[in-house]
C-alpha cells in the first residue's frame, strides 16, 4: 500500500477508461491522469486504497516514445474532450484494437474471433460536425468553451482542433452579441439567467451551418440582428434557432424550438445519400468515418436484391437507407418518435420506397412485428451503450436470419451480446473496429455473425 502525499516512481503500462494511465510501482497499481504508455513518472499519491492508488504527475522522468506534442493550447489540457491527444495516433488505434480484442476475450470468452486493426483517419482533426458549448459567467466575464474534467466549470475555448473550424468564427460572434446586448447568462446552481448553451451543426459536404442558442426561457434580445451578423460573416450559415430548456438538467437541448432565421434545418450527405438534420436530430458526428462504418456494415450484410432486413435501433434511418439501396425491403425500429419522423423524411428525400419505420421500444416492437409475420434474413442492430435487450436477441434468434450485423459503441456490451448469440447458434466471424472519435478512448465496432 502506498502512502498518501508521498512521491513514487511509476511506470505506465496501459491506458484505462477515460484515458487514465495505468501505472505500476513495485507491482502496485497507480492510476495517473495524463500518464501515457511507457512513461516513467514521479507521482504524488492523492488517494490510497488497499489494492490501488491514485496520483498526479509531479515530473516526467522519461517520456514515452509515443508521447507527441499537443496540437491545441496547453490552456485546454484540463478539457474533458481529447483524453489521449498527446498519444501518437497510430498508437491510439493500436490501443483501441487491443481494447476490443481483450474485451471480446475477457467478457465474451470468444477467443477465436478475428478482430481487424482499427480503421483510422488520414487527418484526425477538425472532424466533428456538431459542437455543444456551455456558457458561463466567471468573475463577471462571459466564458464560452468546454467543461473542465470532472466538473461543470467552463474552460474558455476560442478554437477546438476536433471541431469544424467554422466554430471559431461563431464563438467570436456570440461573445460580441452577448456583450453588445448585455445578454443574461444562465447560472446552473441558482437556475437563474437565460443563455445556457451554444450548439452548432455543420454539413461537411453541403457546408450548411446551423446555430442553436439554448435558453432558460423563450426570449433572447436582438436575435434578428444576430442572424444578420451570422449571415454576413459565417460562410454557409443557413439557420438560427432558439431552443428552450427550463429544466434543471444536464441534458443540453429542450424539446421546444423557435426558428429565428432560415427553416430550422440543414442537409448533409453520407456517401450518395442526403439527410435532413434538425436541432434535435441525432446524426453521427464524424461524417467521413460514418461512411467507413456504414460501408463496412453494408459489406458484412452482403445484401442481394431479394433480401429483407430488420434495422433495429435505426435512429433517423442512416443505416436503413444504406441497406435499402441493396435490399428488397428494410424495416426500421426506433424508440424516439422524432427520429422516426426524420427517417421517413430522409427516405423520401432519397426516393427510397422500400423502407418501413416503426416507433417503440425494440424489446416490444420487434417481437410484435415478428408475431405479425414480418421477418428478415438479415438483421442489423445499432443499440445504445447498454447493448441489446435479451428479448430483442431472442427474437432475432427466433427469426433465424442468415446473418446478423452488430454495430456497437461499447466493446463490453458487444462482447456480452455476442456471447449470448454464440450460445444460440450465431458465431461471430469477424469484428472491424472504426475510430469515430480520434484522441478519445471511444471506439465503434462492426461485427459479423452467421448462423451455424
Amino acid at each position: 500500500m502506498l502512502l498518501k502525499d508521498r512521491e513514487y516512481e511509476v511506470d505506465v503500462v496501459d491506458i484505462g477508461q477515460g484515458g487514465v494511465g495505468i501505472g505500476k510501482h513495485d507491482g502496485f497499481t497507480v492510476f495517473v491522469d495524463g500518464g501515457l504508455i511507457s512513461d516513467k513518472l514521479k507521482v504524488k499519491i492523492t488517494k490510497s486504497k488497499k489494492n490501488y492508488a491514485v496520483g498526479e504527475i509531479v515530473e516526467i522522468i522519461e517520456k514515452s516514445p509515443f508521447r507527441v506534442e499537443r496540437v491545441c493550447s496547453d490552456k485546454l489540457s484540463d478539457c474533458g474532450g481529447c483524453q489521449i491527444q498527446e498519444l501518437d495516433y497510430q498508437k491510439q488505434l493500436d490501443i483501441k484494437t487491443n481494447e476490443v480484442k481483450q474485451t471480446i476475450s475477457r467478457i465474451g470468452k470468444l477467443n477465436d474471433t478475428l478482430v481487424h486493426p482499427t480503421l483510422g483517419m488520414e487527418n484526425p482533426f477538425r472532424y466533428r460536425n456538431k459542437a455543444q458549448f456551455p456558457i458561463q459567467k466567471i468573475d463577471g466575464k462571459t466564458v464560452i468553451g468546454f467543461y473542465k474534467k470532472k466538473s461543470h466549470d467552463v474552460i474558455p475555448t476560442d478554437k477546438c482542433i476536433i471541431q469544424h473550424d467554422v466554430n471559431d468564427k461563431i464563438i467570436k460572434i456570440i461573445k460580441t452579441y452577448i456583450k453588445a446586448y448585455n445578454v443574461s447568462i444562465y447560472d446552473e446552481k441558482t437556475h437563474t439567467g437565460v443563455l445556457r448553451h451554444l450548439v452548432t451543426k455543420v454539413g461537411f459536404e453541403t457546408k450548411e451551418v446551423m446555430v442553436v442558442l439554448v435558453a432558460n426561457g423563450k426570449k433572447l434580445p436582438y436575435l434578428n440582428e444576430l442572424a444578420s451578423v451570422l449571415k454576413e460573416n459565417v460562410p454557409g450559415f443557413k439557420t438560427l434557432v432558439l431552443n428552450t430548456n427550463r429544466e434543471k438538467t444536464n441534458v443540453i437541448l429542450g424539446k421546444e424550438n423557435k426558428v429565428i432565421y432560415g427553416d430550422g434545418k440543414i442537409n448533409d450527405y453520407i456517401g450518395d445519400l442526403v439527410f435532413e438534420i434538425s436541432p434535435l436530430s441525432f446524426f453521427q458526428v464524424n461524417p467521413s468515418q460514418t461512411e467507413v462504418l456504414y460501408n463496412k456494415a453494408l459489406e458484412y450484410a452482403d445484401l442481394k436484391e431479394n433480401d429483407t432486413v430488420f434495422d433495429i435501433y435505426c435512429g433517423i434511418g442512416t443505416i436503413s437507407l444504406f441497406l435499402a439501396q441493396k435490399a428488397k425491403k428494410v424495416y426500421g425500429v426506433e424508440i424516439v418518435g422524432d427520429a422516426i419522423k426524420d427517417a421517413k423524411i430522409n427516405a423520401e428525400l432519397n426516393k427510397l420506397e422500400n423502407t418501413e419505420f416503426f416507433v417503440g421500444k425494440a424489446e416490444e416492437v420487434v417481437p410484435k412485428l415478428y408475431k405479425e409475420g414480418k421477418t428478415a434474413n438479415v438483421v442489423v442492430v445499432d443499440p445504445p451503450r447498454k447493448g441489446c435487450e435479451e428479448s430483442v436477441l431472442d427474437t432475432i434468434v427466433s427469426m433465424e436470419p442468415d446473418k446478423v450485423v452488430y454495430v456497437s459503441c461499447n466493446p463490453s456490451t458487444l462482447a456480452r451480446d455476442l456471447a449470448y448469440l454464440d450460445e444460440r447458434g450465431y458465431k461471430c466471424k469477424e469484428i472491424q473496429p472504426v475510430d469515430m472519435f480520434p484522441h478519445t478512448m471511444h471506439v465503434e465496432s462492426v461485427a459479423l455473425l452467421c448462423r451455424d
